[in-house]
């Protein structure tokens, strides 16, 4: 692998340390240590977290299934939503936290690597308000134009106004994690995520369905646990990096621009992508809810949530790979930093499609934890029979966009994303308008899982990173 990068990338010598500080044996890991070896072994723990954590969702989907049709569907129309939320700000954003900082460690600017911890949550805390705004606003108007009527409407919004109130936690919790895995300590926030699903498992059916003097509260309850587990997770991320046990510290420092957009520059365009995976699947939505109902639209939400679980589980590999990739890029190190992407992205792929393809061979064995209605199960079959063989390709183009976070040049998975976009939604619309049928459109949307990886795949092996990029500054 280093022979074949080494034809890509010219060779440049690394940048030494800045004078500030020594570096720390965990920094010094990430640029030297052996490639596979130091990305499992970050990645592992940050993978059993993150299938943890998306198992939140799938906890209170099982438990709101109870509930009936209406209540599943409502949930399947909110989840795009609030799903967004967790990338936004622990992948996109957070990825740009975790460039900011992890390029600073790489080049020794650890004043600037603490400063930019004031910087991050500022960002977050902003942008947490401003996208619960929107929701509690807009949410209705957003719902019924995804196909949401009658129950499955009022569902919705019981569930939608309790999360996005809660919303600006979520944010501020993926700010600080995001801090601390940019020092390469994964193992701390896969800890407090494991504690929130820990308390989640028994808070989510109390809160829906009661416990003694404590009245159920039905679909709006499952809201209550998520935002109750989200608050303890944000209070004890908060209290590692004040008590002085992570790399980084938490200082008061003057705010500065430049701070705001390297955390930006990166998280912002990693926030388009991330828009344009939300669009494309409230879109489709949209679309199998205008050709079959409400229970296709279950079907196909409950279906498609098996995909949405895929994002945690790169994202557990990911995260090692923006620290990585983006610590050595600040050192100076191009080759390894490419090393780093391509092997990740070939693990990604590899699990994805495992699981695609399980899905696709076994779909009820999935289906069947979350209902027995005839078009729900039929519907979201014929969506994994489809989609499920191509999930290895957006496994790949996931990995790589997070280790394009850590180069801080998203450019190709932005392009990627609009092209996924565009023949998921506009060839989705097409192929029903041709034909009538649901099938149709999940074909549009396998063609545009595959097109999605292979773009990216083929830039970024191709060296895109490093045409034309500048050495590393400092902000001083």
């Amino acid at each position: 692998m280093n022979a074949l990068v080494a034809d890509i990338v010219p060779a440049r010598p690394a940048t030494p340390p800045g004078p500030e500080t020594e570096m720390s044996p965990r920094t010094l890991l990430l640029l030297k240590g052996p490639i596979l070896t130091t990305l499992l072994v970050l990645a592992w723990p940050n993978i059993l977290v993150m299938v943890a954590q998306a198992s939140t969702g799938l906890i209170e989907t099982f438990w709101v299934s109870r509930l009936g049709t209406d209540a599943l569907a409502g949930i399947a129309l909110v989840f795009p939503g609030f799903m967004m939320m967790t990338m936004l700000s622990a992948g996109a954003v957070g990825g740009g936290i975790s460039s900011a900082v992890a390029r600073a460690l790489g080049s020794g600017r650890r004043a600037d690597a603490d400063a930019l911890v004031l910087h991050a949550v500022l960002i977050n805390l902003a942008l947490g308000l401003l996208t619960s705004a929107l929701f509690l606003v807009f949410g209705r108007q957003l719902y019924a134009a995804m196909g949401g009527r009658g129950g499955s409407l009022e569902a919705a919004m019981a569930y939608s106004n309790v999360v996005f109130a809660g919303n600006v936690l979520i944010w501020l919790m993926n700010a600080l994690a995001s801090v601390i895995r940019a020092t390469g300590n994964m193992a701390f926030p896969s800890t407090v995520v494991c504690i929130g699903v820990a308390l989640l498992i028994p808070l989510s059916p109390i809160f829906i369905f009661g416990l003694g003097p404590l009245p159920g509260m039905g679909i709006a309850g499952g809201g209550v646990a998520v935002v109750a587990t989200t608050a303890l997770m944000a209070a004890i991320l908060a209290w590692y990096i004040l008590s002085g046990n992570s790399i980084v510290r938490f200082r008061i420092a003057r705010l500065k621009a430049a701070f705001f957009a390297d955390i930006l520059r990166v998280g912002g365009v990693g926030s388009l992508s991330t828009l344009q995976t939300t669009l494309t699947v409230a879109l489709t939505t949209g679309l199998v809810g205008a050709a079959a109902g409400p229970d296709a639209v279950a079907g196909y939400g409950t279906g498609s949530r098996l995909e949405y679980l895929l994002i945690p589980l790169v994202f557990g590999l990911g995260a090692p790979m923006v620290a990585m990739v983006g610590t050595n890029i600040g050192a100076g190190q191009n080759r390894r930093a490419l090393s780093i992407a391509m092997i990740g992205a070939a693990l990604a792929f590899v699990a994805c499609e495992a699981i695609g393809l399980g899905a696709a061979i076994w779909p009820r064995a999935w289906l069947g934890l979350f209902g027995d209605n005839p078009v729900m199960i039929a519907t979201g079959a014929n969506y994994l029979r489809f989609v499920g063989p191509t999930y290895g390709f957006f496994g790949l183009g996931l990995a790589l966009y997070f280790a394009s976070q850590g180069a801080g040049k998203l450019a190709w998975p932005l392009l990627a994303g609009f092209a996924r976009l565009v023949i998921a939604v506009g060839g989705g619309w097409l192929a029903l308008a041709a034909t009538g049928s649901e099938s149709s459109v999940f074909v549009m949307l396998a063609v545009a899982l595959a097109a999605y990886g292979g773009i990216i795949g083929i830039a970024v092996r191709s060296g895109v990173w490093f045409r034309n990029k500048p050495d590393a500054g400092s902000f001083s």
